[in-house]
């Protein structure tokens, strides 16, 4: 399912308030697992989403219970575990749960964290570039369109959940690329990117970079 269809007379901005809402029947506290990774993510200097923005994503699925779920940027799973978490105290489980991440060595971690949840039957890790992957499963969906055999999709399509989650300057481009595998009714969470401040030279890559990535962001939110 996707949002609840008790909330169709309800306005896009009362369905995401009531869906973002803290639910005060949740522990607050960061599951064992999760912590445990967050205390390996600072060990290897790597950063995620802050407990707070975590916990209210949490919430949200615990509210929604989609039957499909993608998320772009698994990292070593700290937000993974605090879904396995919530998947196995609500005593539920969706179709598939997708989890995407770039590096090698990081799917190999959440592959750990998969198999501790006993959810291997309908967890799926995705290791490769989001770029390469949304071209394989276009050509996925066509194919199969047509009626050929092409075996599973790379990334399944109408998730009614998407989590995205990487820089800020690559916010725009892969929240636009997963909107089409977005259900009706579905729901994708992001980090906005870093509003430029002061004045960036021209040969500042890096901070040319974040000017365009929010620029791009922008020019997402008025087209959509």
């Amino acid at each position: 399912m996707s949002v609840d269809e008790n909330a169709i007379a309800l306005s896009k901005d009362e369905v995401l308030s009531s869906i973002l809402s803290p639910d005060q029947n949740r522990s607050r506290d960061e599951p064992a697992i999760a912590a445990n990774i967050s205390a390996q993510l600072s060990h290897m200097g790597l950063e995620t989403w802050s407990i707070s923005v975590i916990r209210r994503v949490r919430d949200a699925i615990g509210k929604i219970r989609p039957d499909r779920i993608i998320e772009i940027g698994g990292g070593i799973g700290h937000r993974s575990a605090w879904i396995f978490d919530l998947i196995e105290h609500d005593d539920w489980q969706p179709t598939r749960y997708d989890i995407v991440e770039n590096g090698a060595k990081f799917g190999v971690i959440i592959h750990r964290l998969m198999t501790r949840y006993k959810a291997e039957s309908w967890t799926k890790i995705v290791v490769g570039d989001l770029d390469s992957l949304i071209a394989e499963t276009n050509a996925w969906n066509a194919a199969s369109k047509s009626g050929i055999e092409v075996g599973d999709s790379p990334i399944q399509s109408q998730a009614d959940v998407i989590i995205v989650d990487c820089n800020g300057e690559n916010v725009a481009h892969q929240v636009e690329q997963m909107l089409p595998l977005l259900a009706k009714g579905g729901v994708l969470f992001t980090l906005e990117p870093l509003v430029p401040a002061g004045d960036i030279a021209e040969d500042d890559k890096a901070g040319m970079a974040v000017v365009e990535g929010f620029n791009s962001w922008i020019n997402l939110i008025q087209s959509t």
